[in-house]
């Protein structure tokens, strides 16, 4: 594995938490550098190590029960963990893990004919998408055209959206989340798979939507919005995740960044790279940002600092500010997401050698409103975490 240190010396680039001093002071960072990544080494082989289960994916662990939060396929954390499997193996080259995946993944196959979530690409592109870069699988390209042939039928004409959620019918007719972003990922490939260009126009149309209705004036956005099926207009704007309706929830701005970076690949338009940029730069200096950059789970809530951070959503704008960085050349965001994984690679945020359930950072805080999974090991925390190891290396080579 590629050492983190190595990577900064070959950016050009100080650790901006960790500025050596002389021969001692640079033999001491090696020293906890190298510390930290047997420290990782151990976390990764523990998700290796798991005992496969078909109806069992780790989606979060309760420390003080020493409880491993198992869910079957449906939920939409399923597709996370053989996701980190498969990125493990590009980021070690050590096939035991290509091997493992391969096996987690065969177990989501069924939800490509699940219509009852919007969910599909964190499900499936997470799992068949990662594993599709690495194996070229047919079988795995037509698992991703039929899960994105299920996530269109969700789609509304009048809304111009795809719907998030069939719960609370009583209280929502067609909710949308910011979420919903990153599952665009899936139809775009769907395009390129199979150049059928519908999915790429529903990404497209369900992008200008969120674009249009989804955003504050400062740059930050609302969790939910609620539609009008018929008419498409806005019902309500509230939250569902965050402290309040009005409020920064932080994994929400992060699904914003890392959205629409996205879209922006996928069509160059630059009104997606504008939305991007603006949130990001919403985000990263935003008044009750902490110093390292691992936000609080709401930078609006009334109780900071004494409050849980969320490494999930730091780990989310890390990696998705490494991409944002490779079209606009803002060293800001390169530098910001460094920071980030610096910090994240710690012993503060890194689980420690004696825990033992298949993950690899602490601190990410899942569902306010379900009071669910707030300050604990959560899959998707690491799943973004390895992706933006992963980027830092390819933005390595590239240079």
């Amino acid at each position: 594995m590629i050492k983190f240190s190595c990577l900064l010396v070959a950016l050009g680039l100080a650790c901006l938490s960790c500025k050596s001093e002389g021969t001692n002071k640079n033999q001491d960072n090696s020293t906890a550098a190298l510390k930290i990544e047997e420290l990782l080494d151990h976390r990764y082989k523990k998700l290796v190590a798991y005992q496969v289960d078909s109806l069992g994916f780790p989606r979060s662990f309760t420390k003080s029960k020493n409880h491993i939060r198992k869910v079957a396929s449906k939920d939409w954390t399923s597709g996370f963990f053989p996701g980190n499997l498969w990125q493990l193996y590009k980021l070690t080259g050590d096939k035991v893990y290509m091997e493992k995946a391969s096996k987690w993944t065969a177990f989501v196959e069924k939800e490509k004919l699940n219509n009852h979530t919007h969910d599909m690409g964190f499900k499936v592109f997470s799992s068949f998408g990662e594993g599709y870069k690495i194996t070229r699988d047919n079988h795995y390209k037509r698992i991703i055209i039929e899960s994105a042939n299920t996530l269109i039928t969700r789609y509304n004409k009048n809304v111009e959206s795809i719907r998030s959620w069939d719960f609370n019918a009583d209280v929502w007719t067609f909710p949308v989340i910011i979420d919903n972003m990153m599952n665009l990922e899936l139809l775009f490939e769907a395009t390129k798979l199979s150049q059928d260009s519908i999915y790429h126009k529903i990404a497209i149309k369900h992008a200008n939507t969120t674009l249009k209705n989804h955003f504050r004036a400062d740059g930050s956005t609302w969790h939910v919005l609620d539609y009008n099926p018929n008419s498409g207009k806005v019902k309500s704007r509230i939250t569902h995740q965050g402290i309040h309706d009005n409020s920064v929830w932080s994994r929400g701005q992060a699904w914003a960044i890392y959205g629409y970076t996205m879209a922006y690949r996928y069509t160059k338009d630059d009104t997606y790279l504008n939305r991007a940029v603006a949130t990001a730069n919403y985000m990263t200096t935003h008044k009750n940002m902490p110093e390292d950059g691992v936000p609080y789970w709401d930078l609006d809530h009334q109780a900071i600092p004494n409050i849980s951070r969320d490494v999930s959503a730091a780990a989310i704008m890390a990696s998705a500010l490494l991409e944002l960085y490779s079209y606009t050349n803002n060293k800001r965001f390169l530098n910001y997401s460094i920071k980030v994984i610096t910090t994240l690679k710690t012993e503060t945020y890194i689980l420690g050698q004696d825990v033992n359930a298949p993950f690899i950072l602490d601190h990410s805080f899942g569902d306010w409103s379900k009071k669910l999974e707030m300050n604990e090991p959560i899959v998707y925390g690491d799943y973004y975490f390895l992706q933006a190891l992963l980027r830092l290396k390819d933005l390595k080579q590239q240079i």
